[in-house]
């Protein structure tokens, strides 16, 4: 459930926060069918077309693509199959790159076992996504192609200019000894806070104030135990949620408490440099005891919820409208908050960042700006053939594809058939800028004093303002309205709105120790925080969790990612 739970993140965070701004300048991308887009398509391998003109431009001549392809849950109609399909025929069309499968495998560690055979047998396909620690090891091997002059002939103005809004750390993170290695995708920066979610008509009723220290926080999770805030004169309401995982570590769900951890200047499961400039693994830092000791007390006394750890489903006790209390990221009105006011339409959330720290500053981790990377095999003939296809599935996905027709055949056959388009992109790597939320955010609330025209907004713009709109004059009437509206207007404001300290780890990879050490580490380290919060250790047992840690392997994982972080 829980990798359910990511990909949901995942997946509503890249669908819902596309490419930002009005007045951005990927808008000049867009054309007309049947304009210069067009044209180009029949341009021979011969022309001097640059820019967006040969990044869109269609092969003279037939190429062949060969790819891994992970196989998603969709069932296809009409005999269409995973390698040819409407999404696989409309991308070729574009084109003239036919996608074939080298090999097919179903799931995330199917198809990531495949692709470590690819490259311990050195027999890859001409590309396909990798993580962080296969890109590593191709580059080590001298596997790659060197794409560093390929992606600055033919990428799109639009993928150039997503990766530009990373700041140059997406192309970075794929970058060795001055070559690009890999095309990134891109994390949405929003998805990181973990933000505390209240039941705002709760803390009304009760007559308390805004939350904003832990101290405050305290109180009011008393306060939804003791003083029966839904009125239904039972003793049956509970204070803070938490999850069984404790802390996330980069990109949050429902019920971590990652930022109880983060205002103690406590980064679980990140490394981070000490006072003294020497690299630590986060979840090893006696501010974390501090963190777990707060959380330990408000256990004991009822003020976390007695059951969290034994829920099934995280999102439980929030649906049943039994919490009016937890963390979690900016699109929490999307799920599990849409299931919440429909079965209560009296629940009013709003999103705060809190807890401060002893400064009075919101703290928090970050999450790596990539993570997966496309890549093509060293000697491969058509390596603009990767290039191109990221190009033209990207402009699908920002919907700022100019062939109308086609494009409403696609999104028909989706809305018919339930099949999600994007499954069957010849790679499972999505574009969007990284500040795509707070953008979005921005211009929503810009279009609604009347300062620009919603009628220049991109598509997904639009989109939330029309469903922003509709909210307003109904609200809660529609719950597809509902929820971009109030994931933007509770979430996205404090995202674009509040000041954060923001922490990023230094290292997101994996050592050679780590390959064989870090399963072990990372279960004593997730049983003993559960066991010290509930009451089954003592907060004493974290120094000795640490003394183990650095005895089963930690010292050594710690020495080696000193070594890789201090040779970049």
């Amino acid at each position: 459930m829980k990798a359910k739970l990511l990909f949901m993140a995942v997946a509503i965070s890249v669908v819902l926060s596309g490419c930002g701004s009005s007045n951005n300048s990927n808008n000049s991308s867009e054309e007309p069918a049947g304009s210069k887009n067009e044209q180009t398509q029949t341009n021979t391998s011969g022309s001097t077309n640059s820019g967006d003109d040969l990044a869109y431009e269609k092969s003279a001549e037939p190429v062949t693509l060969s790819i891994g392809f992970k196989i998603p849950d969709d069932k296809l109609i009409n005999g269409d199959t995973n390698d040819n399909n409407v999404a696989s025929r409309y991308f070729e069309s574009l084109t003239n790159i036919k996608v074939v499968h080298s090999w097919e495998a179903k799931g995330d560690d199917p198809f990531k076992q495949k692709v470590n055979l690819a490259i311990a047998s050195n027999d890859l396909p001409d590309a396909m996504v990798v993580d962080r620690n296969q890109l590593r090891k191709l580059i080590d091997n001298d596997m790659l192609e060197d794409l560093t002059d390929t992606y600055e002939k033919y990428g799109s103005k639009l993928v150039k200019d997503i990766y530009a809004s990373t700041k140059g750390m997406a192309l970075e993170d794929a970058t060795s000894d001055g070559k690009l290695y890999g095309l990134p995708n891109v994390a949405i920066e929003a998805d990181a806070p973990a933000l505390l979610w209240v039941r705002q008509d709760w803390l009304d009723k009760l007559k308390l104030p805004a939350p904003k220290t832990i101290d405050d926080l305290e109180k009011i999770a008393q306060a939804f135990v003791e003083q029966d805030p839904d009125g239904n004169g039972k003793p049956d309401t509970v204070g803070l949620e938490g999850d069984k995982q404790v802390v996330f570590g980069q990109k949050p769900n429902p019920n971590g408490f990652d930022s109880i951890f983060s205002s103690y200047h406590a980064f679980p499961k990140n490394w981070i440099k000490d006072a003294s400039g020497n690299i630590v693994y986060g979840s090893t830092t006696p501010e974390n005891k501090e963190a777990l000791a707060k959380l330990a007390d408000w256990y004991k006394r009822g003020l976390i919820d007695k059951q969290f750890a034994l829920y099934k489903e995280t999102q439980e006790p929030i649906v049943a409208n039994k919490t009016g209390l937890f963390f979690g990221p900016w699109w929490m009105p999307y799920w599990p908050l849409a299931d919440s006011v429909t079965n209560d339409t009296k629940a009013e959330w709003k999103a705060y960042a809190v807890p401060s720290d002893a400064a009075g500053k919101f703290v928090t981790h970050m999450a790596p700006v990539t993570d997966r990377y496309i890549v093509v095999r060293k000697g491969y003939e058509h390596p603009e053939a990767a290039v191109k296809m990221l190009n033209v599935f990207t402009r699908y996905e920002r919907r700022q594809d100019p062939n109308t027709a086609e494009v409403k055949k696609l999104d028909d056959y989706a809305a018919q058939t339930g099949v999600h388009i994007r499954n069957y992109y010849p790679f499972d790597l999505l574009l969007d800028y990284s500040d795509a939320v707070v953008k979005r955010y921005n211009d929503v609330q810009k279009a609604l004093k009347g300062e620009v025209d919603p009628a220049t907004f991109d598509p997904d713009t639009k989109q939330v303002y029309d469903f922003t709109v509709l909210e307003k004059e109904n609200p809660k009437k529609n719950m597809d309205a509902w929820k971009p509206a109030k994931a933007y207007e509770l979430g996205g404001s404090i995202l674009a709105n509040e000041p954060m300290e923001k922490v990023f780890s230094v290292f997101y990879g994996m050592t050679r120790t780590m390959e064989t050490k870090w399963v072990t580490l990372e279960k004593l380290e997730n049983e003993t925080y559960l066991k010290i919060i509930v009451g089954d250790l003592p907060v004493s047992a974290f120094d000795d969790f640490v003394a183990q840690w650095k005895k089963l392997g930690g010292d050594q994982i710690t020495k080696e990612v000193t070594e890789i972080v201090n040779d970049k």
